[in-house]
């Protein structure tokens, strides 16, 4: 479903985003979605009453994007892409970049939270 390439830096970067999301919400569906010829594994998703975020690897970075991420709390600034996207906002990594993870997990389980709503 994603980029399984050994020891690369963005499989070892959604392996841990992957883990904070289920540390988040426990019953989170991942999905791989909007499969094409360019990229036949898809997109996978994470949905929880709705779709939360969805993950996707580019050459230099992951991005993670948040389906309802404008209406969200973001007291650590975890946000830095699609800051002017009307509904979603994302947040791109880059190898070496750190995540906060317990910011990361608030944010998960707020977006869950805004789903179920």
């Amino acid at each position: 479903m994603v980029l399984r390439v050994k020891d690369d830096w963005r499989t070892v970067t959604i392996d841990k985003v992957r883990s904070l999301i289920l540390v988040a919400e426990p019953d989170i569906v991942e999905e791989a979605k909007w499969r094409k010829p360019s990229n036949p594994d898809g997109v996978p998703t994470f949905s929880c009453a709705g779709l939360v975020c969805t993950v996707e690897t580019y050459k230099d970075k992951v991005k993670l994007t948040f389906a309802k991420g404008a209406s969200l709390d973001d007291p650590a600034g975890l946000f830095n892409a699609s800051l002017d996207a009307g509904t979603r906002r994302a947040i791109d990594l880059h190898e070496g970049d750190p995540l906060d993870e317990n910011a990361f997990v608030e944010l998960v389980r707020e977006a869950v939270a805004r789903n179920r709503a």
